[in-house]
């Protein structure tokens, strides 16, 4: 029987998710994950910390994610030390998907290797009691079985899905067979789940061996191992990330690993763990594992609170005060502004539905967009022409490029800039500045040591980010 070591326990972090129902500070290009909602770490980074603690496994963490958050997810781990392994899914397919590829990827370098796998975007208080629940898996997952962890529950959540736990196996405290999956039941049937007891939140956290979950799903959902097989097969690298055959990757149907595997595999067990735990689904979920003053509010940034009880303002940009209220929730940022109450925060995703059926840009992208480069800060857009204020991080450059309908004019009030003008090179400082005609080949690059920041004004008949013509870039990009 293969050894089972922590070297061989390889934390899966899944961040594919958009969190609408933390909209509007989290959005698709920033979703919740990569947001520091609970403190100063992001969501991503505190799941990495937890993985590597839980795990004792420093040196082979994957993450599965999104192409268009690639850049932020490596800076977040690199900040943390962590050379993560990056599989970028060209397409969304959930999570069953997203697990054979991290298992495709594992059996390659040990063929006993265990998955643990996490979503990124989960709240924790103390991760010891989940190691402790690792420990007691293991003799079942090194013999062949598909372990889900189960929350206790602290009420009668209606959000979750619930996990009923049978027979405790034979000479494994602790653990039991999975009797049924329940689907997020309503108010009463969560009340008799609770009173009854040997019900469980299920968190979504499993831990596998590699080879069991590709031959179960080989029986249980052939197409997602067929899809992923054959896109892993065609990958190739892309600077530090790993990029799928995105046809192969299609084809995969879009299904949960819950469904795809959890709910019909005879290989589940449950393992209940007595942890502090949030999905942080929602505003008012995010509220209960926050700080709050002695009449229940939660207050974040610049918030004012008179007169009011058990709210959740959230003000990081300007001031912020309620007067008189009673479960309100209060969101605001830079463009937009979300009034609800505790009772109905679950429903924001209704709010980012509506948005995106009428066009609306504000649930994709902040004001502030990073780039790998550094980002850029939307000050002012009108007709004709915008102005934003680019920082450029020690060493960065943007990429070689052109435009077909706006010239900029570039302002240095911070660093230094090396600035290519079609075939010459400027060095523009503090206080100085440079005029890009429209059509010119042009390139900004921070020589520096410190942050380069740069005022620009864009004129011109369309403004759009995607009159950008790459003709060299650093970070490969199209």
């Amino acid at each position: 029987m293969p050894d089972i070591s922590p070297a061989n326990v390889f934390p899966i972090i899944l961040s594919g998710g958009s969190g609408t129902r933390l909209w509007p500070v989290s959005r698709k290009i920033y979703p919740k994950q990569l947001l520091p909602l609970t403190g100063s770490n992001s969501l991503l980074q505190d799941t990495v910390e937890r993985a590597r603690a839980v795990t004792g496994n420093d040196s082979r963490l994957t993450v599965i994610a999104n192409n268009e958050h690639r850049f932020l997810i490596a800076e977040q781990c690199r900040a943390l030390g962590c050379e993560a392994r990056i599989i970028l899914e060209p397409v969304g397919r959930n999570t069953a998907p997203a697990a054979v590829l991290a298992a495709l990827s594992i059996v390659e370098d040990d063929a006993s290797g265990i998955l643990l796998v996490l979503p990124a975007d989960h709240w924790v208080a103390d991760a010891e009691p989940l190691r402790q629940a690792i420990e007691a898996a293991r003799p079942a997952v090194q013999a062949g079985a598909v372990a889900v962890f189960g929350i206790s529950p602290r009420g009668a959540e209606t959000g979750y899905g619930y996990i009923k736990a049978g027979l405790e196996l034979e000479g494994q405290r602790g653990v039991f067979d999975v009797e049924r999956f329940v689907e997020k039941p309503d108010a009463q049937t969560a009340a008799q789940y609770l009173s009854r007891g040997g019900y469980f939140w299920n968190a979504g956290i499993y831990m596998v061996a590699a080879r069991t979950l590709i031959s179960e799903l080989e029986r249980h959902a052939p197409r997602v191992i067929a899809a992923c097989k054959t896109s892993w097969e065609n990958r190739h690298d892309d600077l530090d990330f790993i990029r799928l055959d995105e046809d192969a990757f299609a084809q995969s149907p879009d299904i949960s690993l819950d469904y795809a595997l959890a709910e019909k595999t005879d290989k589940a067990i449950v393992v209940p763990v007595e942890l502090q735990w949030s999905d942080v689904g929602s505003w008012s979920a995010l509220a209960d594992v926050l700080p709050k003053d002695k009449d229940g509010n939660t207050l974040a940034g610049d918030a004012v609170a008179i007169n009011s009880r058990n709210s959740f303002v959230h003000s990081p940009d300007h001031l912020t005060a309620i007067l008189g209220l009673d479960g309100a929730v209060v969101i605001t940022t830079e463009d937009a502004v979300l009034v609800t109450t505790r009772e109905h925060a679950q429903d924001v995703k209704l709010i980012v539905d509506r948005l995106k059926k009428n066009g609306r840009t504000e649930i994709n992208e902040h004001k502030k967009v990073y780039r790998p480069w550094g980002s850029y800060h939307s000050l002012q857009l009108d007709e004709r022409f915008q102005v934003k204020r680019l920082t450029v991080t020690p060493g960065a450059k943007l990429s070689l490029q052109k435009h077909f309908h706006r010239a900029e004019h570039w302002v240095v009030v911070r660093g230094t800039a090396e600035v290519t003008l079609d075939n010459e090179k400027h060095i523009v400082r503090e206080n100085e500045s440079i005029y890009i005609p429209l059509g010119s080949v042009h390139r900004i690059a921070n020589p520096g040591k410190i942050p380069l920041d740069i005022i620009e004004v864009q004129t011109g008949s369309y403004l759009g980010e995607d009159d950008i013509v790459r003709l060299s870039d650093d970070y490969a990009r199209n």
